[in-house]
């Protein structure tokens, strides 16, 4: 994913409601929203390096992955941070136990920010700093720099939840309008993140369309105590493919 926001609300029948973008190059082989081989977690798939970016699993947890963004400190063979959603989906888990873990290897990777949900707890974790935070109820954001960095898209996309919330306004087609936002940022406020003006422009957006990389998915995740939706919508650089709506009963 490269735009999350969510609404946490521990004591509510829907704990937690996420939507997100994820941003890719459209060579990029990839596979659509279902249920992986051992229909244990509901996730797309990166073909290339078998990793997700955001899923859940039959218990009702979630996971979901930012890159953080400095090309200064890419290094090339490290292992897919994709693969850290799966794990987390695959195994048994307690969010505190997954993150704890992590903590001792977040040099192996390229920097990113996880986000994981276990029924219970929502925590985060930047990898740049191996700091792990809990979550405060109410809503949330995080892109390609640190959780709560406030980025034009990150805090339009928080405050666009935020509306839809104290307007009831949270049914699929609203949220989906948050996400399509493809609305660029002033010059004056972009981050600068050593990709230049003219990729920082382009990113700046909610939804991106740029040559040979932009928006490959909009998701919305719904994690109740008693059903979990996931809806997802993929784009290729044609545009729309197709939408997938898996909806389940998590197990205890």
């Amino acid at each position: 994913m490269c735009l999350i926001a969510w609404h946490w609300q521990p004591d509510h029948e829907t704990p937690l409601l996420l939507i997100g973008n994820r941003d890719e190059f459209y060579a990029r082989p990839t596979q659509a929203l279902q249920w992986w081989e051992d229909a244990s977690v509901l996730a797309g798939r990166d073909q290339q390096a078998g990793g997700t970016w955001l899923g859940v699993n039959r218990r009702g947890q979630m996971a979901a992955l930012t890159n953080y963004r400095d090309p200064m400190t890419l290094r090339d063979n490290t292992p897919s941070r994709g693969a850290l959603v799966a794990d987390f989906l695959e195994g048994d888990w307690s969010s505190t136990s997954y993150l704890d873990g992590l903590v001792g290897r977040c040099a192996d990777y390229n920097p990113f920010n996880l986000l994981v949900f276990d029924g219970s707890q929502l925590l985060g974790l930047e990898s740049r700093h191996g700091r792990v935070l809990s979550m405060r109820p109410g809503t949330g954001a995080v892109s390609n720099a640190d959780f709560h960095t406030p980025w034009p898209k990150v805090n339009g996309l928080q405050r666009g939840l935020e509306a839809a919330l104290a307007g009831d306004q949270t049914h699929d087609k609203a949220l989906l309008n948050l996400l399509h936002d493809d609305r660029l940022a002033a010059d004056d406020v972009l981050p600068q993140t050593g990709i230049g003006l003219a990729r920082e422009r382009a990113l700046s957006s909610a939804f991106i369309a740029a040559p040979g990389y932009g928006t490959r998915a909009c998701s919305i995740v719904r994690i109740g105590r008693d059903e979990v939706s996931f809806f997802e919508e993929s784009f290729s650089a044609q545009g729309p493919i197709g939408v997938e709506l898996q909806v389940f009963r998590p197990r205890v």
